[in-house]
């Protein structure tokens, strides 16, 4: 039987989406319905290909995919039932093999890998070492839940990682601990509710493996950026039981945990790791995409050497049609199948880079990515930047993007931490100038792609890089633990430990680092954008100075829930800036702060006295005001900030709503809502008048109502 290779099966070809999926009952004594498969896999690098697979209970068989067209080997495959291991293998020649034949066990294989992953694989097994694909159902009762659709404005994303959420929460069963039924728990989402956060955006739950260096040190890759099958959960995440019943019973409680996120009213976002493999480098070990085209999956040069934008040995290569549709494909199936809300890109760029390797705002991905009915529906979040040439690409996506503000974090670690720490040594920190252009939006970076300051995902810290608590408790990273002599992780974190290096018992030098903490995250929840608070950074999580934690899978990165007043004091601050941002915003148009025309930011001095280009630059001037609103709006809301060494007696503006100088007639009074410093719950609730002055403590925030 010889192969079919001919333009007239281009049409057959269509006919077998990739991957596998039913057709139905096979011929008789062939196995029950739904056991007969249509296999498809593109594996331009092979010109013959045999699906190995396993039905539950059954032996090993072969089988060869008769027909290939432009790459794509499929056919049809009898007695392949939902729960089958399966995996490829190029043919010893090209003979096509006119039945399935049983074959060797490839479980005693001694730990090899034999076969190769589908990258269309729903499921994935591994047993000592040895993975296959497995086939899945889609079968699940999902009753009346669907995608929130939470605007961009109303959204509060809550960073987290599904193993170290929920590890050592006491009022979760031991069973549960991180796992993806453990995300799901009552008491996990009455922390999430009662945080009020609307999207947890969830570390890497696609399947990934650890690196071969990782492994040699005894340790694991935590965090999960080493993805190496695009379509399957992790199971790992899963219970004991769901794990031990197999891929189907992973697939289904990370589908019930999304189920009962929605049903508390909180989005389920995926951080996906699409710019590279698990495969590493060309000396990497080969599961799956380097066996079934090399150059195809991956960006090579002239000569087949890798391109590697991403650090990690392999860049996937988006010049590749069928690189962009196995990518399309599977957030589409992330969406369809789990009810995903949206995405975070991870290392972005990579997949944006043209044929002259160069990042292209109208990349065909992100074209198909704009023209997709489902996805463009969806939330998405790049980290714009990569580690190639030119991979700084902050505010250049297009519309429909989010960007991750890598300015605004730095730009807000300088003015609270870093200068904190200059001004403490006697020195002097800088101007209001980039504090002011990160709390409002960072409109101009943002203009050129046609985007509003909604485009701006606002952090000051992330999984990867200090947590809040150690921004302010460690001057230096200590990543000794990683086993690299703590050469990794970044040098630049603008970072103050306050007076003592790591853990103390000072209560002056704790205070002053609690006064910093409550101005990060005040900063964060009053910043026009879309704020992301890192899970643990509401309790005062410690990683004790690691800055790149991603190999500790321990209670040094799992949050510790241990009530003190500390954590308790840090909750109910952050508790009470996302009530206030969440207040103000449900008194403006469903339109604010998008569009401008309608918006007001105006600024003043301690003088209630419009800013001036002196004052904007002097950077002895480091006090601010702000007053923001909608001229539709219900109220407007007044930011007060002194970054300097000094208490003051500011005078709060004289306003008027419809334009008006000098006439207090648009604000009748300033209700002070929120201050940063101790003095809170004294002094919270009062009322000042327009020209009035209030204190406004040395480093702190006042917030008021207008």
């Amino acid at each position: 039987m010889p192969l079919i290779d001919t333009a007239s099966t281009v049409d057959a070809a269509q006919a077998f989406p990739l991957g596998v999926s039913s057709v139905g009952p096979g011929p008789s004594g062939a196995g029950s319905p739904g056991s007969r498969a249509r296999v498809a896999v593109y594996a331009p690098g092979v010109q013959t290909l045999e699906i190995a697979y396993q039905a539950p209970g059954g032996e090993w068989r072969l089988h060869t995919l008769p027909n290939v067209s432009r790459g794509v080997h499929y056919g049809v495959v009898d007695a392949f039932p939902v729960g089958s291991r399966y995996g490829f293998r190029p043919a010893a020649d090209r003979q096509v093999l006119p039945l399935t034949v049983p074959t060797t066990d490839f479980d005693d294989d001694g730990g090899s890998q034999p076969l190769l992953l589908d990258p269309y694989g729903r499921g994935v097994d591994q047993r000592n070492g040895f993975l296959t694909s497995v086939r899945t159902s889609s079968d699940f009762d999902w009753g009346q839940d669907q995608r929130l659709h939470t605007p961009w404005r109303n959204t509060i994303i809550y960073e987290a990682h599904v193993r170290g959420q929920s590890m050592l929460h006491p009022d979760i069963p031991e069973t549960l601990r991180g796992t993806y039924a453990g995300m799901g728990h009552p008491a996990m989402i009455e922390h999430l509710t009662g945080l009020g956060v609307t999207a947890v955006q969830l570390l890497p739950v696609h399947f990934h493996l650890d690196e071969p260096h990782l492994q040699d040190l005894g340790l694991t890759n935590y965090w999960g950026y080493n993805t190496a099958a695009f379509f399957a959960p992790h199971p790992a995440y899963a219970t004991k039981s769901a794990q031990e019943s197999g891929p189907q019973a992973v697939q289904d409680e990370f589908k019930g945990m999304v189920k009962l996120l929605h049903a508390a009213g909180i989005e389920v976002l995926l951080d996906v790791v699409y710019n590279h493999t698990a495969e590493g480098g060309p000396d990497g070990n080969t599961f799956g995409f380097r066996g079934l085209g090399e150059r195809s999956y991956y960006r090579t040069d002239g000569s087949g050497r890798y391109v590697d934008t991403t650090g990690c040995g392999n860049t996937l290569n988006f010049a590749e049609p069928r690189v962009v549709q196995l990518v399309l494909d599977s957030l589409r199936y992330w969406v369809n199948e789990f009810h995903i809300d949206g995405f975070r890109f991870d290392l972005a760029v990579a997949l944006c880079r043209n044929a002259a390797n160069e990042f292209d705002p109208k990349h065909p991905f992100l074209t198909e990515v704009a023209a997709d009915p489902v996805l463009s529906g969806v939330k998405l979040i790049a980290e714009p930047w990569d580690v190639g040439h030119g991979g700084w690409q902050t505010g250049r996506f297009p519309g429909g993007w989010v960007d991750w503000n890598d300015h605004y974090r730095d730009a807000m670690r300088s003015f609270w931490v870093a200068d904190r720490a200059a001004i403490d040594g006697g020195g002097q920190g800088g101007s209001v100038a980039r504090l002011a252009d990160a709390i409002s939006g960072s409109a101009s970076l943002f203009e050129a792609s046609g985007r509003s300051r909604l485009a701006s995902l606002n952090y000051i810290a992330s999984h990867d890089g200090f947590t809040m608590t150690d921004l302010v408790s460690y001057d230096r990273k200590h990543n000794e633990a990683n086993g690299e002599q703590n050469r990794d992780g970044h040098g630049d974190n603008r970072s103050y430990n306050h007076g003592f290096e790591g853990r103390t018992e000072d209560e002056a030098i704790l205070a002053r680092r609690a006064q910093t903490r409550r101005n990060l995250m005040a900063s964060l929840m009053i910043s026009l954008g879309v704020p992301m608070i890192t899970a643990g950074d509401e309790l005062g999580r410690t990683q004790q100075g690691n800055n790149n934690a991603y190999c500790q899978d321990n209670p040094l990165t799992w949050i510790d829930w241990t009530s003190t007043p500390e954590s308790h004091a840090m909750l109910r601050s952050t508790k009470r800036v996302i009530r206030l941002r969440k207040e103000f915003l449900a008194g403006q148009p469903h339109d604010y702060p998008a569009r401008d025309a309608n918006s007001f930011l105006y600024w003043f001095d301690e003088n209630g006295q419009p800013m001036t280009t002196e004052r904007w630059n002097d950077p002895k001037h480091r006090i601010v005001q702000l007053l923001l609103g909608s001229d539709d709006g219900q109220v407007a809301g007044l930011i007060v900030v002194n970054g300097g060494r000094d208490d003051v007696m500011v005078m709060l503006p004289k306003f008027a709503k419809d334009g008006g100088k000098d006439e207090g007639a648009g604000v009748r009074t300033f209700e002070l809502r929120v201050t940063t410093s101790e003095l809170h719950d004294q002094r919270q609730g009062i009322n000042v008048a327009p020209g009035d002055r209030d204190l406004v403590q040395a480093n702190t925030i006042n917030i008021y109502r207008a």
